[in-house]
């Protein structure tokens, strides 16, 4: 009598049929039981932009990190998955255009050769219509921002988040392929700081490494002397970083040209001024490129 090969251990599920090579649950790719599989798309790395609240800047960040990729040569897209408030658009000056369909296929919002964006904002009647939509709806949305999208061969996909460790992240983390990890900005005051805390956390408890800590909103410049004054406190984010044992990637003060940049559509890394906060968005975009193209531990 022929005897059956034993079975990979920890490898199979209980429907396994004794051929482990074919098993479903056996390869290294497949996903958790109830979700749908990682989307194909041709991306080697995705980053994460997250934070435990709302109103620290996230998608500055996300909008100024997509720019200095692309700067640096990388095929960059730039996903706006805070469907209840999709900002991106209108920071990169483009909500008036929409996304044309070619063969099946959704084709990204170009703001620059090598920079595509696909965010809620183009899909809606204007900029005044809610989405009023439960979990599952944001699961097939995000589905198909992944698998019905012609990102081309990306470098990197910058995901910008809604605040908080909800249906988006836990959906994206799943789905997306080669996550690289996150980046969590914060403000410096204890609460935004805790709620940050709690953001790297579930990013940890997902085994996706947090690549590191912004700080904004750290001090204001004066418009009148141009010096930096501590509206909420410093040193917050830092310390957070500390903590968690994780780089901090730097701190950036408050500047009325950020806002004024972000109302005009325009990037503030793309600002050529010699500003502390245009030093110190360079500064931080720079050491987070860094720490994304390092390799991981």
């Amino acid at each position: 009598m022929t005897k059956k090969p034993a079975k990979q251990e920890n490898s199979c599920d209980e429907n396994c049929t004794d051929n482990c090579e074919t098993c479903p649950s056996a390869q290294p790719n497949a996903a958790p039981k109830g979700l749908p599989p990682k989307a194909k798309i041709d991306v080697k790395h995705v980053i994460l932009v997250l934070s435990g609240k709302g109103g620290v800047g996230k998608s500055t960040v996300s909008v100024n990190l997509a720019f200095a990729l692309a700067n640096h040569g990388k095929m960059v897209g730039l996903l706006d998955l805070d469907f209840h408030g999709p900002n991106i658009p209108k920071m990169l000056g483009i909500e008036d255009q929409r996304p044309a369909v070619l063969a099946n296929a959704i084709e990204p919002v170009h703001v620059t050769g090598n920079l595509g964006v696909i965010s809620m904002a183009f899909l809606l009647p204007d900029t005044s219509s809610p989405v009023v939509w439960r979990g599952p709806m944001k699961m097939i949305a995000i589905q198909q921002f992944l698998a019905e999208v012609n990102w081309g061969a990306l470098d990197y996909l910058v995901v910008d988040l809604p605040p908080g460790t909800g249906d988006e992240a836990l959906t994206i983390a799943q789905l997306a392929p080669n996550v690289r990890g996150a980046v969590i900005v914060t403000t410096p005051q204890d609460v935004a700081v805790m709620d940050a805390t709690k953001a790297a956390k579930f990013i940890e408890k997902l085994e996706l490494p947090v690549i590191g800590v912004i700080e904004n909103m750290s001090g204001m410049v004066c418009p009148h002397c141009g010096e930096i004054v501590n509206l909420f406190s410093v040193g917050g984010g830092k310390k957070a970083a500390e903590d968690l044992g994780v780089p901090f990637l730097g701190a950036i003060p408050l500047d009325p040209e950020m806002v004024k940049a972000g109302d005009e559509g325009r990037p503030y890394i793309l600002r050529h001024a010699d500003s502390p906060t245009w030093k110190a968005v360079d500064s931080v975009m720079e050491r987070l490129v860094a720490e994304i193209e390092s390799e991981p531990e």
